[in-house]
């Protein structure tokens, strides 16, 4: 088992460049930054290497999404902002290296549904086209409604029904935290589908805290995965409760599985 820390979300007590080594002497051996881009992939590529870290995802910058607006992907008009921004990623990437590249799909209305899923699949393919060169797997993340309203892929079957239809090669990127929280079975979707799983990310529930905190048996759904045929890596993308290195606790069960 494969354990990255989201240093978007962990360590965030101390500044970005900081947090690499905080990640490395508690043990992961990877990590992931949901959008790096506010510092230089110059200085990201030095911590990776003065800590021996690898990096494993990044998402491409998503505009307006994260402060409520629809984001770029999925958003009709916004073509031309989407290429920008998936070319700021492509710089990050040629110095990053990281395995995967998510893609958020942004927000549409009901209304807006057909158009806006249609704007996606070009978007994905531009994005597959550009990275698959490069050794990079394309994610795609169902988030849910309650964190994000309006999302355009929430549930596991929009985010399963979007990749099968593709014609680009874009796996499925699965958070358990999201799909928890939209009431979907979890165990069962992870046992039948995991080795069809570019990523795994983790946040109990409901408090999208550390494992231990909350609803999830983190042992039977890292089970249900691994007996599945999912190889990849497990993200932990969670606010931790207090300090990220005190409420590590959950990892040494799953550390001596480590690769």
């Amino acid at each position: 088992m494969k354990l990255t820390a989201n240093l978007s979300l962990l360590y965030t007590e101390l500044p970005m460049l900081e947090r690499f080594s905080a990640a490395a002497e508690d043990g992961f051996t990877a990590v992931e930054i949901q959008f790096p881009y506010d510092t230089p992939a110059d200085e990201l590529r030095i911590a990776l290497d003065d800590t021996g870290l690898e990096c494993v995802l990044i998402n491409i910058p998503a505009g307006d999404l994260m402060s409520g607006g629809k984001g770029l992907a999925c958003v009709a008009g916004r073509e031309a902002d989407f290429e920008a921004a998936l070319a700021e990623c492509l710089e990050y990437v040629r110095v990053l290296r990281p395995r995967c590249v998510n893609v958020l799909a942004g927000r549409a209305a009901d209304e807006d549904r057909v158009t806006a899923l249609e704007v996606l699949r070009i978007n994905v393919q531009k994005a597959v086209t550009q990275l698959a060169p490069l050794g990079v797997q394309v994610t795609l993340e169902a988030i849910n409604t309650f964190d994000m309203p309006d999302f355009l892929i929430s549930s596991f079957d929009d985010m399963r029904r979007f990749t099968e239809s593709s014609d680009a090669d874009i796996r499925m990127q699965f958070d358990i935290y999201h799909m928890a929280r939209m009431g979907e079975p979890v165990e069962s979707l992870l046992t039948t589908y995991g080795a069809q799983l570019g990523h795994i990310q983790f946040a109990n529930v409901p408090g999208r805290h550390e494992p231990g905190s909350g609803e999830l048996n983190f042992e039977r759904l890292f089970a249900a995965a691994e007996q599945s045929g999912y190889q990849g890596w497990y993200g932990a993308e969670y606010r931790p409760e207090g300090a990220t290195s005190a409420g590590l606790g959950w990892m040494k069960k799953y550390q001596n599985r480590s690769n």
